[in-house]
Parts: structure tokens; sequence; C-alpha cells
């Protein structure tokens, strides 16, 4: 039987006591009964500054009984990050590491009323950082994330963060029961084993979806499984199986499925010398023997402190993702590791999962410390996810091999991560980090300047196995801007105070992610904050648009598109994120729905502005990511200044499952028309429809009649 316990916490540092929420964090609870406000609005998160170096007690006098023959156990999933458990002010046990769980036997320790605490040491900070950033954060397994980054601000929570409390244990009890399986070659039976820990004999039965027993036992022979799909290539089809003793019982899933990384078509070409040491790195994800485009967001932590994500936030999150038609969230490493709910629940959504350990950025020297924690966290988060289907793929951490974090495939935080991944898990894939060879994180504006091109043009001439980061910046709709940003700061937008504290200026260079140098460049005159938000708006969704219909045309060479990045832990001025937190969709959510249909017509355009008198071109394409072939005729429409120009028809003719085809391309003379826009209008059925809303110049002469009148 379990026992939730009442939590109060203590500030060490002055003795403050307060309520404490478990799960939860204590920073936040701390800002809560100093009434901080929300660390949403103005410069609030600032205050948290001060508590980085406290240490901090969860306190409560203990509340259970026991029956005859039970055992009494303190139970955490998780607690952030190094912490001792007390009894009565002595210390009963020490650990370093939020993802590693304590089951903790205190039957001969704990009596009722006994006072019970957890203290929270202060934050892990590397003795020595160059910075007060992400730096301080790389000999320990603390997600750097909340040391500051470009849409993250600097505000390091800890705590009790996932469930815990006391919990009664008979000789009966299921310690945990964990299926492997192996599938046939030809999909046609499973193998079935389960490991169990329990001292008690253990009856296992696995049920269809259906609830229909189809097999018994530790070890079972499973004829013809269904096998579980992704979204848009199939059901994600789940067996249940249950574990029972005379007094305990367990259940869990099984999604039968095989996956694989292989290289795609075309990848071996390069490097065309010789020393050949290595090509594109494989990154076209195969499922069940079909190679699908994996097509999604980069997924990152959606709240500033974790012990306060609720299962009904992870199910919006994923619901919207779904409902956008993507099959993969990266989890990146810079955000640690998700509670047990986001799991289960991609499971059964049918989200693919990138998972990445807590690595980012960041040179994690090997000492023999960090090593040592290294492995006792990564062991423990293989343990808790490798039974999850939707667990696609293991990463070492994000960006390790770049030039600002200046690790190697002989750094041996890397080949401890292979080691462990071959040892517990060793049929998944594993790639040591991204990008690789082949492989492309950015752009991240509109238009690059070095590159000098917009996205349109920029991605045209890219060719990438995999575009496993990619954004575009754009703002909130006004009313949220103001829900955050005080109202004498609202207008004109400026460097410092809440605008730049919220990441518009110079979060990643003196101009982001507003980006106004790119607004004005495209005829935003700055005049008025509902004209910023327009403009910051219409490019991201036509430029989140062309590089994701960009990378399926690009098939079969590339495999993957994953934007940066899905949601975001707080509320921002501008970023490059789909998802507003706490969970509201942007405009250019709605753009990405629309570039990640199944099928759909498409236009390859070479460029985002255009000018009368310019020839206008573009390519036609059906794509398709399907499972089924699909087919339809479509008609081509510029619309400039509210008159139609009828461009061409044409009937595509079946486009078989995953596969693409190019049609005719449009060229046109742009007339002379009054306007700032014109849009190409691909008109279709069954869903096949597609626009894009262009830059449009009209001359000078027209323009000064246009005034004149």
């Amino acid at each position: 039987m379990r026992f939730e316990q009442k939590w109060q916490g203590v500030r060490l540092s002055d003795g403050f006591r307060f309520d404490a929420r478990v799960p939860g964090n204590i920073q936040s609870d701390y800002a809560r009964a100093q009434n901080w406000g929300d660390v949403n609005y103005g410069l609030n998160f600032q205050k948290f500054k001060a508590l980085e170096d406290d240490a901090w007690l969860y306190e409560t006098r203990a509340q259970y009984h026991l029956e005859p023959g039970e055992r009494l156990y303190f139970v955490s999933q998780g607690i952030d990050y190094r912490f001792d458990i007390l009894i009565d002010g002595e210390i009963v046990f020490s650990q370093e590491g939020m993802f590693t769980p304590v089951a903790l036997d205190l039957t001969d320790k704990l009596a009722p009323g006994d006072l019970l605490a957890v203290k929270i040491h202060p934050h892990p900070k590397r003795a020595g950082a160059p910075h007060e950033d992400r730096q301080q954060a790389d000999q320990c397994l603390k997600p750097p994330v909340s040391y500051g980054w470009d849409w993250h601000p600097r505000v390091i929570p800890s705590g009790l963060w996932d469930e815990t409390y006391l919990e009664t244990r008979t000789s009966g009890f299921i310690r945990d029961v964990e299926p492997f399986y192996e599938l046939a070659e030809d999909y046609s039976a499973a193998e079935v084993r389960f490991e169990v820990d329990a001292d008690a004999p253990v009856e296992i039965t696995l049920y269809d979806a259906e609830g229909q027993a189809v097999g018994q036992g530790r070890e079972m022979h499973v004829r013809h499984p269904r096998l579980w799909w992704c979204n848009g290539q199939g059901e994600p089809y789940l067996y249940r199986w249950e574990a029972r003793t005379a007094d305990d019982r367990k259940e869990g899933y099984i999604g039968f499925r095989r996956i694989r990384l292989v290289m795609a078509q075309g990848a071996w070409a390069e490097p065309a010398g010789f020393p050949k040491s290595r090509s594109a790195a494989p990154t076209t994800l195969e499922l069940n023997g079909r190679r699908i485009f994996a097509k999604g967001s980069n997924w990152v932590n959606p709240e500033i402190f974790p012990g306060e994500i609720t299962p009904e936030t992870y199910a919006r999150h994923i619901a919207l993702a779904k409902e956008a038609h993507m099959n993969i969230f990266r989890c990146w490493g810079g955000s640690g590791i998700n509670k047990r709910a986001f799991y289960d629940l991609c499971d059964r959504a049918g989200l693919l999962l990138w998972v990445e350990f807590p690595l980012a950025c960041n040179d994690y020297a090997g000492t023999p410390h960090y090593l040592k924690i290294l492995e006792q966290e990564a062991s423990s988060i293989l343990r808790r996810l490798r039974r999850h289907p939707s667990v696609a793929m293991w990463c070492g951490g994000n960006e390790l091999f770049n030039g600002w974090s200046g690790m190697t495939d002989q750094s041996l935080a890397l080949r401890l991560l292979n080691k462990l991944c071959y040892e517990l898990d060793r049929d998944r894939p594993f790639l040591m980090t991204s990008p690789l060879c082949g492989m492309a994180h950015g752009g991240y504006t509109f238009y690059d300047d070095a590159a000098q091109m917009d996205v349109f043009q920029l991605f045209q001439h890219s060719k990438h196995v995999a575009y496993t980061e990619f954004g575009v910046p754009g703002t909130p709709d006004e009313d949220y801007l103001s829900s955050f940003i005080p109202e004498s700061e609202l207008f004109p937008m400026e460097r410092g105070g809440v605008w730049e504290a919220h990441h518009a200026f110079g979060a990643w260079g003196e101009a982001r992610w507003l980006c106004l140098d790119v607004l004005k460049r495209y005829g935003c005159r700055l005049s008025s904050l509902a004209e910023v938000v327009e403009y910051a708006q219409w490019l991201q969704c036509e430029g989140y648009k062309a590089i994701f219909e960009e990378a399926r045309r690009q098939r079969p060479l590339c495999g993957m598109a994953i934007n940066w990045c899905w949601c975001e832990p707080w509320k921002t001025a501008a970023n490059n994120s789909l998802i507003s937190y706490p969970i509201l969709p942007k405009k250019a959510y709605f753009a990405v729905r629309d570039a990640l249909r199944p099928a759909l017509f498409s236009a390859r355009i070479p460029r985002f502005d255009w000018k009368s008198g310019d020839l206008f071109s573009a390519e036609l394409w059906l794509l398709n990511d399907s499972p089924e072939t699909v087919s339809g005729p479509v008609r081509a429409v510029l619309e400039i200044g509210g008159t139609e120009y009828e461009l061409l028809n044409w009937q595509s003719g079946p486009v078989a499952a995953n596969e693409n085809r190019i049609g005719p391309s449009v060229n046109f003379r742009l007339p002379e028309v009054n306007a700032q826009r014109m849009t190409l209008r691909l008109i279709s059925s069954d869903g096949l429809s597609s626009s894009y809303t262009l830059k449009y110049t009209a001359p000078e002469h027209v323009l000064s009649r246009q005034m004149n009148v």
C-alpha cells in the first residue's frame, strides 16, 4: 500500500519554512510562499539567482501503518540532484543523480511519527568554470539547460521532482517485470521472455488489444503478432501483460517492432576519394522493414520546473504533435529525461523518440567521479526506457563534436555510453552525438547573413541525410506578449529590460531572436507592435513550410526533418518554437501541420522575394509519406493584388507509398501590380492543396501613381 506524505520545505540558510508540493521543485515552492509572483512575468526569474547556493530540507512526520509480515519502503522515482535521506537527523542514505530511483527499506529504522527528511544539496557547479553558464554543469548529470540557454532563463531547480512516497510491501511484492522479445525475420512470430524480480511465484499472462489471452508463463511463443507502427504508417498496436502473485499485481505493454538506422540512398558516395574514413551517418529509419521519412520536432522541457509537469501536460503536447502528422520527437539532451507518463503516451500515440543522454554543448571530461555518476545514471535511464516501443534510438548528447564542445569519439564519456547501450539495449541504434557527418544543424533564421540566402535558397542548396535542427523565429500574438511584458515596455521593442531577458535580443547574436533586421529586409516598417508581430509570424510560417517540404523532396538521400524546436518552458518574446508556453500553438504550428500532411502537392520555389518583371518559376511535386498510393489533379494559380492568374494544370498519376514525384514547372512573368505580397495556390482535392504567400515588390511608378490617387 502507498502512503503519500505531507511535506514541508525548509531553506537552511534562514530557517524559513513553507509547504512543499511533491512531486515538485523546492525553489518553486519557496517562491510561491514568498509571493514572488509568476516566474514568467517581467524580470521575476532573476530572483532565483539568490537561491543557487542554498541547501534545503523536505520534512514530514511519517504517517503509515504496517500489517503483520509487511515491510516499509521509502520510494522515489527521482530526486534532484545530490541528496541525503535522514531519520531524526541521522543520514541513512545518500546519492548523486536525479534519474536513478530510490527504494530504501526503512522497516527497522522509521517509526510512525518519526521525522523523515530529504536534504537537497546546493546546485552542482564546477569550480573554475570560466562562465556562469552551462559549463558549470559539465561535471554532473544535471541538465545544463537550466544554467541558461538562448530560450531558457537561468533558473536552476531541484527537489523531489518525481513521485515520492512511503510504501508497504509483503513477501509477494513484485519489484519489477520486464519483457524482452525476438521477432522472426519475416515477422511471423515473436519469442517473448519476462525477467521477474520477486520473491514469490509470479503468473504472467499476455493479452492482445482486444483482451484475448495470447500466451502465459515467463516464456511464450506469439504467432503472427500485430506490429507497432509510428504515426502515419499504421496502428501503434500494443499487447498488455499482467503479472500476479497472491497479493500483488503489475501490468505493462509490449509493442512488437524492429527498428534500424540504415544508410540513405547515395550516402556512400561521399567522401569521394581515399583514404575513405567516414561517409554520411546512417540516419534513415527502417521500421518493420519499411523505410520511413522521420518528420517531427525537437522536444525540450515544457516547464522550467520539471517536478510540475503533469501527465495532462504531456498528453496535450503529444496530441498536438500527432495532429500535426509528426512521427518523431528528438528528445534534446540538454533538457534531461521525462517522467514515465511521457513515454507511455508516446507508445500509445505512435510517436518515435530519439533519446539523448543529458549531455549538451560541453566538454564532459572523463574524470573518475563523473564517469561513475554517468554510468549509474545512464544505466538507470536505459533500464527505465528500453521497454518502450516508442524509444527508437539512443544518442550520446547534443553537439558534442563541435568546436565549442571539444569532444571526439575517443572521449571516455561517449565510449562509456556506447558500451552501456550495447550491453543493456544492443538492438536499438546508437549515435555518438548529433550532428555527425552528413547531418545538419541550422539554419535558425529566415535569412542567413553569412550565406546571403533566405531559407528557400539555403535548403535547396543543401544536401544532407538528415536535418535534425533548423528553425525560423517568430513571435506569439500581441495579447500573449502583454501577459508578461509591462505595458510601458511593449513598444517600441528595445535592447535591455524584459524584451532582452525573454530572448528577443542578444539571445544568440545581437539581433536574435526578434530579428528586426530581417523583418525590415522584407518590408516591415517597425511602426507598431502589431506590424512586427504580423511580419514575424508570416516569415515563420512560410519559412517552416519551405524547409519541411524541401527536406521531404530530398528523399531518399534525406531521411529526417526535425525542427528546432517544439515547445518552450516559459514565455518568450521571440523563439523558434511551434508551441508557446504553456501549450498555445503559434500560427507556425498550423503551417507545419499543413507541410507534414502524409500527402500533398508542393511547390519548390527558388526564393521568397519577387518583384514585377521577374520570371516567376516553381517546380510542382506530389509528396507522399503515407503507406498508400496517392494521385490527383492539381491547378496552379497565382494571386496578386486581388487578381488570379491561371498557371497550369497537372494530373500526377499514381504515386507509390512513401515516394515522391516531380511534375511540371511553372514559368510566369510577373505583372506590374500595386501589391506587397502574392500567393501561389495549388488547388486539388482529397486534402492535397497547398498555398504559399511570398514577398512581392511593385515598381516605383506604380506605387507613386497609387499615392497620387
